[in-house]
């Protein structure tokens, strides 16, 4: 029969592991809440500067325009402008592009949200069509696509091929 100073000594040092293992942890999240804080206090520092302050290589970059490359997923949809075409986009919003403008795909008529999920290669099931909705609204909101009744998407008129 084990001695009851010998349980007591037990599990005092299983809860001393449990303790640094907690302080670690704490010691981890306020380290990542920091950076959080660090992070949100310098974005409002730059949002409150004047815009009268901005350097001239800012400027200078704001007029000419800067080569995009391949975007990656999650990335943001940028507003669509002359001379860009859809490979900055996301490879989802690339993909929801060239069904769009596809003529063989759409018919060249516009498509419902249900059609583009299923030229997706989804099933046309409400999470995923409202998904392919999402999508095709951010990319009107941007300029890429016109919506041109409410639910029907096209590439607008004169850019053809997605671009």
């Amino acid at each position: 029969m084990p001695s009851v100073m010998g349980l007591l000594e037990e599990r005092e040092r299983a809860a001393r592991q449990r303790v640094e293992i907690l302080q670690a942890e704490l010691r981890e999240a306020e380290a990542a809440w920091q950076r959080f804080v660090t992070a949100r206090e310098t974005v409002g520092q730059v949002l409150a500067e004047p815009r009268g302050r901005e350097s001239a290589s800012v400027a200078a970059s704001r007029e000419r325009p800067v080569p995009v490359a391949g975007a990656v997923p999650g990335s943001v949809v940028p507003t669509w402008r002359v001379g860009l075409d859809s490979t900055v986009l996301a490879p989802d919003y690339r993909r929801l592009m060239h069904i769009v403008a596809d003529p063989v795909v759409s018919g060249g008529e516009a498509m419902d949200c249900r059609q583009l999920a299923v030229a997706f290669g989804l099933a046309p099931v409400p999470a995923k069509v409202e998904g392919v909705r999402s999508k095709a609204k951010r990319l009107v909101a941007r300029g890429w696509l016109v919506e041109e009744s409410p639910g029907l998407f096209s590439v607008p008129a004169g850019r053809a091929g997605g671009s």
